[in-house]
């Protein structure tokens, strides 16, 4: 259950980090388009954990590490985004968002 607030600072945090990875994301990930599709925040607000879809489909698992690797640094750039809205910037824990491969399968299989 996910309170107005969570819910609140989830959509500020996931458009400010679309924003930021629309601008920085190829350079972090070689070359790939990256989009934030869900930002789930622990009640606390201390921790968020963002999930991000990468388009083309190959090296997923170093193009996260290397932007978990980039988390402090994203960190204080939100905070300097966000100054003004937030009093606390949350922790980051970025994942790989896999449901369009998921999806992209089950359509192939339907294809089929």
């Amino acid at each position: 259950m996910t309170t107005t607030r969570q819910q609140k600072v989830s959509r500020l945090l996931q458009r400010e980090l679309g924003d930021y990875f629309q601008k920085r994301g190829p350079e972090m990930t070689g070359g790939k388009m990256v989009t934030v599709t869900i930002v789930r925040i622990t009640p606390d607000l201390g921790l968020a954990r963002v999930y991000l879809s990468l388009f083309p489909g190959e090296g997923h698992e170093a193009s996260i590490e290397a932007v978990n690797h980039a988390g402090p640094s994203i960190r204080s750039e939100m905070g300097r985004r966000m100054r003004h809205q937030l009093k606390h910037i949350p922790a980051f824990e970025f994942f790989l968002d896999d449901s369009l491969d998921y999806i992209d399968k089950i359509d192939n299989l339907l294809k089929d």
